[in-house]
């Protein structure tokens, strides 16, 4: 690696000098939040860590290595942009949001060195590292700033040996007295015909005025952002309106013209971040939108950093950013999202883990987090798209919910276009893992969408194993009593099988009548108190004393399937239909427990409720032979089909066909208010 060359700004004798511009500043946590501490800055020396020396880069968990506990020193920091370092204190910014994610500008740009520029009000030390694509650490230079050399550090580096990872970052270590980090950034040089775009920010909410309202609140205070922002389009479809909540006067004051809002029917996620980017390419002033949920908690910095990086990269290329868990604020989701081609499921990227908790194991301790990751996708709790690719590949599918972000990066992949997940810009969102929707009435749209995503983009004959695991999926369902996610998802099979015309006439109708459906069945209804149930009576005690228990091999499973199955043909014993044999806890209620009973109270997976589930095997009977019979129907028609939805694909994404939907759904007309 060549050596760093330190620049005096003031005294360049360079005949000719790009202009920098900044693309990465340091920050720190709202009031030095203490949740979220360690993703700005680490407090911890020591590193007891094995880096991936043998370049396999498996879903290994013994690579990331839990230290003990650190204090955060939230009274150390004094806002946004300053750190106060008592007499001989040390801080690392080697962390999530403060390091710069050097290996992803090498890949994305043309971008081959960065500038780091520290301002201190002292004498202190700044020590640069690097990282390796292996999570190996480099120290690249040592230099006390002190008050004689003007308090500030400006150095260039160079980015030639980050193709396949790295990390650039600098620790701070005060000397005898106390000092203050007064700003830290990181820039990168401009091209000779640069031009830095602007940005629509497109937020979809429902019913969230109140969450809505504060994001818009926390666009408006920050100045760099604003700096960029064209407009913030939020599309409005719920029944307690945005623009009648307490605050949004003073808001929409703050953003000075630059506030929209579209009220609209309920059209789901799809319905409203379509009409987000269609606003934006009417307006024709934007280079980007950002799409942005509405019940999220932004990081603006990390918003920025997302247009500036799109500002550089070689291609037209859609920036997504990371979520991390709101009520576990050091836990992120996932660090890229992929799409498994044979199996047709989308999921965490290889070389990544699931729920990384940077309180736990932070940057520099997690030797795969070094190493680039390229996705297939990225969710639309934020992802920012160049306005030249919605031209180019239309807009969102018409599906309502679940599948549209996954499909657009598969499609924007498909015409050439690229996503970079981009560490340093993140939001906070509402995670997952306390619900399970595959089982209430968005399971019809699970099952539907990744159909359809199937039938459009899977290389492999009649989809791969995606049918057969489909068919699985009812079976487990069936085997669990809960009837009314097959019916859903049988009328999800029926609805494609009657051809793309059905995606825009039903996407505003759709709903009702899904959760009208759901309503008919016994594990649908869910009551707030347990009892108001009939007491739990077991029929005939389990089998030796012992309760199922989960299967650890394919053989075992098989032979579980098939007694669960031979149960469901037995008669249904009275005892059990007038009361339930069991309370089963929402974690427990898997299909190999659950198909041993004839009934049984089950915890919503919200933990909110109750339902009383009921083996009935009559209409278990009458729905696994619709699923078969569909499924084999899918699988007869899969070539036309198929061909059916690709070649009306630019039709039912284009701007014109969202239009009349929107039109026709009683919006209120084409124009943002």
């Amino acid at each position: 690696m060549s050596t760093p060359a330190v620049v005096n700004e003031r005294n360049s004798s360079s005949s000719w000098e790009p202009n920098w511009r900044t693309v990465h500043r340091v920050v720190f946590p709202e009031a030095g939040d203490v949740d979220t501490m360690p993703l700005y800055a680490d407090f911890s020396t020591a590193r007891h860590v094995q880096p991936d020396r043998n370049g396999i880069g498996s879903n290994n968990k013994s690579q990331s290595v839990t230290l003990p506990a650190t204090e955060t020193h939230p009274d150390y920091v004094l806002d946004r942009r300053r750190l106060k370092l008592p007499a001989h204190g040390r801080v690392s910014l080697g962390t999530y949001f403060n390091a710069f994610p050097g290996s992803y500008w090498r890949a994305h740009t043309d971008i081959r060195s960065v500038r780091l520029s520290v301002q201190l009000d002292g004498d202190a030390t700044v020590t640069i590292y690097r990282s390796t694509a292996r999570g190996i650490i480099n120290r690249v230079s040592s230099q006390r700033v002190g008050a004689t050399e003007g308090h500030t550090l400006t150095v260039e580096l160079p980015l030639n040996n980050f193709g396949d990872g790295g990390w650039y970052w600098f620790d701070l270590a005060a000397h005898r007295e106390e000092v203050t980090l007064q700003d830290a950034h990181w820039s990168v040089p401009e091209p000779e015909a640069f031009s830095a775009g602007k940005l629509t920010i497109a937020i979809t909410t429902f019913n969230r005025p109140d969450y809505c309202v504060r994001n818009l609140a926390t666009i408006a205070s920050s100045t760099d952002l604003m700096e960029v922002l064209h407009r913030v389009v939020v599309t409005d479809q719920g029944t307690r309106k945005v623009a009648e909540e307490e605050g949004f006067s003073d808001v929409e004051s703050k953003l000075n013209g630059r506030l929209a809002t579209v009220n609209q029917t309920n059209l789901g996620g799809s319905g409203g971040f379509a009409r987000g980017m269609m606003e934006t390419i009417r307006d024709s002033e934007s280079s980007y939108v950002m799409l942005l949920d509405d019940d999220v908690e932004m990081e603006t910095e990390g918003m920025l950093r997302a247009a500036q990086f799109a500002d550089f990269t070689t291609e037209p290329t859609i920036v997504g950013g990371h979520m991390f868990n709101l009520f576990e604020r050091s836990v992120m989701h996932h660090f890229g999202e992929s799409v498994d081609r044979y199996r047709f499921r989308y999921g965490l990227s290889p070389n990544t883990e699931e729920a990384h908790d940077f309180a736990a194991s932070n940057l520099r301790d997690t030797p795969w987090m070094h190493r680039r990751i390229d996705v297939d996708y990225n969710g639309w709790w934020m992802c920012l798209i160049p306005t030249e690719i919605i031209n180019d590949i239309g807009l969102a599918l018409p599906v309502f919910i679940k599948w549209d972000d996954v499909e657009y990066g598969i499609r924007a992949q498909a015409n050439g276009y690229r996503t970079a997940t981009l560490p340093g810009a993140a939001v906070w969102h509402m995670p997952w893992t306390e619900k399970d929707d595959t089982i209430d009435w968005q399971a019809y749209y699970h099952q539907r969408n990744r159909w359809l995503a199937t039938l459009l983009y899977s290389p492999y004959k009649r989809g791969g194993r995606m049918p057969q695991e489909s068919f699985a999926v009812d079976v487990r369902h069936l085997l669990s009593m809960q009837y009314s996610s097959v019916e859903l998802r049988l009328r999800a099979l029926e609805d494609l099988l009657s051809g793309p015309d059905h995606l825009h006439e039903t996407l505003g109708s759709k709903l009702p009548e899904v959760r009208a459906v759901r309503e008919q069945f016994d594990d649908a209804r869910i009551a707030a108190d347990p009892k108001s149930f009939p007491l739990v009576k077991r029929s005939k005690p389990p089998r030796k004393g012992k309760g199922p228990t989960q299967a650890h091999s394919i053989p075992a499973a098989l032979v579980k399937v098939a007694s669960g199955v031979l149960h469901q043909i037995k008669p249904v014993p009275d005892k059990a239909k007038q009361h339930p044999e069991e309370h089963v806890a929402a974690m427990d209620a898997r299909w190999w427990r659950l198909s041993h009973l004839d009934s049984a109270l089950v915890t919503s997976s919200d933990g909110a409720g109750v339902s009383w589930h009921k083996r009935d095997a009559e209409k278990a009977r009458e729905l696994a032979l619709r699923s078969a019979i569909l499924h084999r129907r899918l699988l007869v028609q899969w070539d036309d089909l198929a061909e059916l939805y690709k070649s009306a694909m630019p039709q039912f994404t284009s701007p014109a066909a969202w239009a009349d939907t929107f039109a026709a759904a009683g919006t209120n007309g084409n124009k943002a208010e």
